[in-house]
This record gives C-alpha cells, structure tokens and sequence, in this order.
C-alpha cells in the first residue's frame, strides 16, 4: 500500500519536485522533473512501487482530457523503476501531470506537477552566462562591502556594472533567444520577472557608478546597489516562465 508522500519544493520553476513514498515497507525517492527540452520526450520516472502505475498528462493552462499512460518497468542498475514519457511540446509550452499508484497519487490532493518545454541551450553558453552574473554578484558585494569601510576603490563599481550587462543583459539576452525564441521580453516588451529585474538591477549599478564618478556621493549609492543586487538574487530565477497559448499557438510575452 502506497503511503503519503513527503515533499521538498526548491524555489523556481525549473527545479524537480522531489519527494518520498513508503511502499512495501521501505522508503522510496522521486524526482519529477518540471522542465524538459523540446528536443525529446519529457521521461518521467519513480521507483518500482510494486504496484501498477499510470500518468495522466495534459496540455497547460487548456481543459483538455488527460491523456492516460501506463509506466513501463525498467532497470536503472540494479534498482526497478517504472517510466512514461510525455510527448513533446512546442519551445514555451507545457503540460500538468500527475502518477496515480492504486488510490494514490503524486503529487497529493489533486495537485498536478507543472512541466515547461524550452529548446536547447549551448552548454558553453549557459556556464558563461552563469558564471559572469554571479561572478558580477561577487565583486558588486565586495564593492558594497569596500563602500561601507570607506575604501577608494573606484575600479570595483566598474567591474561590476561590466559584468552584470555582460552576463545579464548580453549573454543572458542569447540564453533566452536559444530557450524561447525571443532575446528581450521585459520592459518595454512586456514583463518577464527575469529580464526586468536583471534590468533594474543593471540600472542601480548606472545610477551609483554616475553618483560616484561625478559627483561626492562616492559611498552611499555603491552601498544601496548592492544590497539592490542580492534583494535580486534572491528572487528565485525563472519565477514566472514563458508560457505558449495552445489556443492561438504564440508565446505569452507576460511571464
């Protein structure tokens, strides 16, 4: 008999819903993933519970019947795992699911896991992308750090302004195009979470590099852009995801 399940939900959309069950007496853990590239099947997986096990998928946000597949026994080593896949969907479309196991389900309470679709991405390009921003993260807090002890250090706003606009507004603009087909989808466009608060984030470091380069204000506002920086940080990337309108089969520009 399959036991409640226990979750743990990373923030951001792009992370697995991982969780555990109890079946058979033994505890057993799942990832279900919430992102897939267009390139392949979504292949969704759990433990052998050693009962019979179905997936029930549609298309997202549409009132679609479920599509019903039966997860297929398979060997991952020496551990049984049972699979579906679900089929493909076009760059920024997605899909809910759920496994039902006897009177069970995963996730619970009727909940379903929300999957989005995006093409691929270099890997060259997404760890340069990845390790500029934060690397931009990094020296905007020394800066911050080095304003408060009132050091001149003229040159860390630079860099720091530099590597956000690199990493966030160039390469980040190249990410997007390869994951969603569209380079820019903030203000003025529309409003991606993303886009924009990497675009008020780039605007702080402009105003406080202004302020400290031409003015006597060399302190204050190098401070408050980087706090402005981690307040950013620490919203969850990809918090509102590109969403493809099946009814009209066009990207939703609003995140």
């Amino acid at each position: 008999m399959l036991v409640a399940a226990v979750y743990q939900r990373r923030t951001g959309p792009t992370y697995p819903l991982r969780g555990q069950f109890e079946a058979g007496g033994e505890l057993q853990k799942f990832r279900l993933p919430r992102s897939s590239e267009n390139t392949f099947d979504a292949r969704v997986t759990i433990p052998d519970p050693g009962q019979t096990a179905r997936l029930l998928w549609r298309r997202y946000p549409t009132n679609d019947p479920f599509t019903v597949v039966f997860m297929a026994p398979e060997l991952d080593g020496e551990k049984k795992i049972l699979v579906a896949n679900i089929p493909s969907q076009p760059v920024a479309g997605k899909v809910e699911y759920q496994i039902e196991i006897a009177n069970s389900s995963l996730p619970t309470d009727g909940e379903t896991v929300i999957l989005r679709y995006k093409g691929h991405v270099s890997t060259i390009l997404l760890i340069s992308h990845v390790l500029i921003i934060f690397s931009g993260m990094l020296v905007s807090t020394r800066a911050g750090l080095g304003a408060v002890f009132r050091m001149e250090e003229k040159k860390l706003p630079m860099v720091a302004i530099s590597l956000i606009f690199v990493g966030g507004l160039v390469l980040g603009a190249f990410v997007q195009k390869a994951a969603f087909g569209a380079y820019w989808t903030g203000w003025p466009l529309g409003t991606d979470l993303t886009d924009n608060k990497t675009l008020f984030m780039f605007g702080g470091w402009l105003v406080a590099c202004s302020l400290a380069l031409f003015t006597k204000f060399r302190h204050l506002p190098v401070v408050l852009a980087s706090v402005l920086t981690l307040i950013v940080y620490i919203i969850p990337h990809s918090l509102r995801g590109s969403q493809l309108d099946y009814q009209q089969e066009s990207i939703q520009i609003e995140r």
